[in-house]
Formats: C-alpha cells, sequence, structure tokens
C-alpha cells in the first residue's frame, strides 16, 4: 500500500470520530438532561427570579408591540437578535436598548450549526456580534444557538469571542400555525420554575407567518402567573447565579 493511500484510507477512518466529536453538544438540546445536568447552559438563576428572553427579531412589524407591553408592565427582558435582522432594522435594535433590555445575539441567519464547519460558525458569530455592536455601541456577551443546538465548533467560536450560551428551561411552543395565547401559556406554565429561563419569539421570521400573535397574547398572562407565584420576570443580567434545577 502507497503512503497517499494509507493517509487516505486513514483519514476516511477519522471520519467518523470528527463527526461524533463535533456533534457531541447536541445531547443538550434535550431539555430534561440540560435542565439537570447544565444549569448554566439551561439560563438558571436565582430561584424567585424568572429571566425572559424572545429570539429570532428585530422585526419592525412585531417587535414595537412586545416592547409597549413590556413597557406597560415594567418588565425588561433579553433579545437574542439575528444579526441579518438587526442591519435591516438599527432603529429598532437601538430602542430595544434604550429601554432597558438586554440583546444577545442569535447568529447572523438562523442556520443550523451542525451544518457549519469551524471557520464559518466563527464567521456567523463574529458578524453577528460585531454588527448588534456597531449598532448599540455596546458588545454582547450572551448568545443562543438557532433551534437551540449546539456544536463544538459552536463552543470554541463563542468562547473565541467572548459569548456565554445561553439556551432555555421553558417554551411555549410559539412558532407553529396552530399555536394559540391559551396553548403558549399552558406550555410555559407547565415547566415553569423559579430560576428558569422562558423562551419566546417576538418574530415570525423562521416560524408560521403571524405566529408572534400568540406569544404577544400568552405573555400578560405568563406574567400574571409569574406574579402569582411571587417571581420577578426580568432580564438574564438580572438572573443571578445559576442554580441546580
Amino acid at each position: 500500500m502507497t503512503a497517499a493511500r494509507l493517509l487516505r484510507t486513514a483519514a476516511l477512518a477519522a471520519v467518523p470520530a470528527l463527526v461524533a466529536a463535533h456533534a457531541a453538544p447536541v445531547v443538550s438540546t434535550f431539555g430534561p438532561l440540560r435542565n439537570r445536568a447544565m444549569p448554566r447552559l439551561a439560563g438558571r438563576g436565582r430561584p424567585d427570579h424568572i429571566a425572559l428572553t424572545f429570539d429570532d427579531g428585530p422585526d419592525p412589524l412585531s417587535t414595537p408591540h412586545f416592547l409597549r407591553l413590556l413597557a406597560e408592565r415594567r418588565v425588561r427582558a433579553t433579545f437574542f437578535l439575528l444579526g441579518r435582522e438587526a442591519r435591516r432594522s438599527p432603529g429598532l435594535v437601538r430602542e430595544i436598548a434604550a429601554a432597558g433590555h438586554e440583546i444577545g445575539v442569535h447568529g447572523w441567519r438562523h442556520r443550523p450549526l451542525l451544518l457549519c464547519g469551524p471557520r464559518a460558525t466563527y464567521d456567523d458569530f463574529a458578524r453577528a456580534r460585531d454588527t448588534v455592536a456597531d449598532i448599540t455601541g455596546s458588545m454582547p456577551t450572551l448568545f443562543r444557538p438557532p433551534y437551540g443546538v449546539m456544536s463544538t465548533a459552536a463552543h470554541l467560536a463563542a468562547r473565541r469571542l467572548g459569548l456565554t450560551p445561553v439556551l432555555w428551561t421553558c417554551w411555549g411552543e410559539d412558532w407553529t400555525a396552530r399555536a394559540t395565547p391559551e396553548s403558549v401559556h399552558r406550555t410555559v406554565e407547565a415547566g415553569l420554575d423559579g430560576g428558569g429561563t422562558i423562551l419566546l419569539h417576538d418574530s415570525d421570521c423562521t416560524s408560521a407567518p403571524g405566529a408572534w400573535r400568540s406569544a404577544l397574547g400568552a405573555l400578560p398572562l405568563i406574567l400574571d402567573t409569574c406574579g402569582e407565584r411571587g417571581y420577578e420576570v426580568g432580564r438574564l443580567y438580572d438572573h443571578g447565579r445559576p442554580q441546580p434545577a
């Protein structure tokens, strides 16, 4: 066997191991496991607090409705923005920041990270981070992966860029065409506990058309439920140190 053939054979043999290493962090997508074993990644905080987070914005059609409702309720939240959408609506990004909300990044566009190599992953994160920083004058420090799916390349890129990945402990399943304010509230309520992080969407750019209305309609119900249970609702910045589930 020639040296070239030996190298080719060795390289092919190594491919499954490399793919497995790249995809290993996908286990964190499984909510019950993440909530128990990975409190920091799950967004666990102090037990009297709930972190309220939104993904996929900013959207000039829908995000302002969420901002008005949050202002009326005197609640601040964390918005994970897509870099591409932020570039399209810089004024709205500045409005989110001016209202006291926290801004993290959700990547440049909503791409599954398992399909991206290390260089593409780094470039995607960096472009989103730098775009938000240029608009707001403040460097984001939080990152949420599209679909909540991490990869080894994503962890390494986030570390190099000073970004902390944060997922969630409960969500509203508000991205589907069949979602209603009542269904979103029920789904969040079923997983709601002190120190948790809620995921909702203030945009339908990756969801069923108009799906954001179900999240908006559910939001007062969710805030009322949190209040009834004695939970303060706010940003991840206010969430405190991670607590075990």
